[in-house]
């Protein structure tokens, strides 16, 4: 039996995706719009259903306008402001986020002319792009340097300039534990935004109790063979080395749960990224993870009416 990535790390990643309430969509019969790869009926049918009033004529028109704000040569700016626009027409329903629609798809080519790519693992939040996964199997430390080296050239081309900006979020993952001897990230899950020159790896690690009781959902055997058939690896469905690859605690699930898990991807679309302007370019930042706790734990104070404290902050905490 042949183990690789597939079947170590992205089939064990989809599942768990669909437990977080992604609902697994194939590609086989699926159709999508092949230059921004926007799943354009799903986008429209979320559109009215998010802005009740809104017609299937309005939201075509809504689609077209979004589409052209993807060629703008600014990282996605103005697509970003779109997306988390708080009046008006919306993309995404932030004040409801359960009302969104959630899909994941595996090898979903993102393409112009000859040159293209195909993330592992891709996330539509109402048929949009958002996030895309790559991953590599285990006891690879060349691996994550040459993904990295790979987008960083994939991005730079303008031809997939659309792509890079309706792209918010990158993970990239070897199902490896951090090895905190290593001065540049090699082994491990590590999450970045796009950047048209050289995307940043950060580490993520949890400081939350999460409860995995409400976030995940039962594991559902019906859908684990759609999918493990859908990829032509229904072979490995019994095998020991995939039914320990699904478990929660994997370095791979243990990011999606943190960073794509409903609550948290809201969050971090709607306030864990910013558009600074460099000598260099504008560049696209997302919060390192100290940052992020470090928001919430005020956000926490300020629901309690506490309007005064400290930010204790360490070496190399993002202040």
């Amino acid at each position: 039996m042949k183990f690789n990535e597939d079947s170590r790390v992205k089939i064990p990643t989809i599942l768990h995706l669909c437990r977080l309430g992604y609902s697994y969509l194939s590609l086989k019969d699926a159709v999508w719009d092949t230059e921004t790869n926007i799943f354009t009926e799903i986008l429209k049918e979320s559109i009215c259903r998010i802005n009740p009033g809104y017609d299937n004529d309005q939201a075509e028109r809504l689609l077209v306008d979004t589409t052209l704000l993807l060629d703008n040569e600014d990282l996605g700016k103005a697509f970003y402001e779109k997306l988390t626009n708080k009046s008006g027409v919306k993309l995404i329903d932030f004040d409801n986020f359960d009302n969104n629609s959630f899909h994941v798809v595996t090898e979903l080519p993102y393409k112009n002319g000859e040159e293209e790519f195909r993330p592992d693992i891709t996330l539509l939040v109402n048929g949009m792009p958002l996030v895309f996964i790559e991953v590599k199997k285990p006891n690879n430390r060349d691996g994550i340097i040459a993904e990295r080296e790979r987008i960083n050239k994939r991005f730079q081309n303008k031809k997939f300039r659309k792509f890079v900006n309706i792209t918010q979020l990158m993970i990239f993952s070897n199902n490896m534990e951090y090895d905190i001897e290593d001065i540049e990230p090699l082994q491990g899950a590590f999450y970045a935004s796009p950047s048209y020159k050289q995307a940043i790896f950060n580490y993520f690690r949890e400081e939350e109790n999460l409860d995995f009781a409400t976030l995940l959902l039962a594991e559902n055997d019906e859908l684990e063979n759609i999918v493990l058939k859908d990829n032509n690896l229904a072979i490995i469905k019994n095998s020991p080395e995939f039914l320990t690859n699904k478990d929660i605690n994997t370095p791979t699930n243990r990011i999606a749960t943190s960073l794509l898990s409903r609550e948290r991807l809201a969050f971090i679309l709607k306030y864990a990224i910013a558009y600074v302007d460099e000598a260099s370019g504008t560049e696209k930042h997302i919060m390192r993870y100290p940052q992020l706790f470090a928001t919430k734990a005020i956000e926490k104070k300020l629901e309690k009416g506490e309007k005064k404290g400290i930010i204790w902050h360490t070496q190399g905490s993002g202040k």
